[in-house]
């Protein structure tokens, strides 16, 4: 990608995150974001198709960079206290770009989509080891209620509570009673 096209995708984007930092994104339009990055709209659309291309475009890139620094996603089966911490913190480290993106009407986006991209990378990294309908429901209920409690208790603070959604990860992985 060249300069000018790197330096304009990130005007789209400062503009984009500064604007949904303050407005639902149903509210955002083209012409808005436009004279905020100082550019035209067309060029917008050479970009993106539409603010809600844009949106599940930055949307999928952090639920990327956060499955990133997790390099054996299959750990959630045998190492499920350090997969939490692990997730617990990158989701901290990246707090502010997912409380702007995944605000409001798209608060339960960002679980859906990691769940699936975490299911995409273990059946990558392990074709062999088909999921079962379990193993998968463990995976589920070990995402979607390790975030909606770190996001519910995280004023207590990240350690608080981090070593008791670790706990809570092992009962259920481990346990099959």
């Amino acid at each position: 990608m060249d300069l000018r096209t790197e330096k304009t995708r990130r005007s789209i984007i400062n503009s984009f995150m500064s604007l949904r930092s303050h407005k639902p994104l149903e509210k955002i339009t083209v012409k808005e974001l436009a004279e905020n990055a100082e550019i035209n709209k067309s060029t917008f659309y050479l970009h993106y198709h539409d603010i809600y291309d844009l949106s599940e475009t930055l949307e999928r890139e952090a639920v990327r960079s956060i499955l990133a620094v997790i390099p054996k996603p299959e750990e959630i089966f045998n190492e499920s206290s350090a997969f939490a911490r692990k997730l617990g913190e990158a989701c901290m480290a990246n707090d502010d770009v997912i409380s702007v993106l995944f605000e409001g009407n798209r608060s339960g986006n960002f679980v859906s989509m990691f769940e699936k991209e975490l299911m995409d990378k273990i059946g990558a990294s392990c074709p062999e080891n088909i999921l079962t309908l379990e193993s998968r429901m463990r995976v589920t209920y070990t995402i979607y209620g390790g975030y909606y409690t770190y996001s519910n208790y995280r004023r207590y603070g990240f350690e608080n509570i981090i070593d008791i959604i670790e706990n809570f990860s092992d009962l259920i992985i481990k346990n099959k009673d």
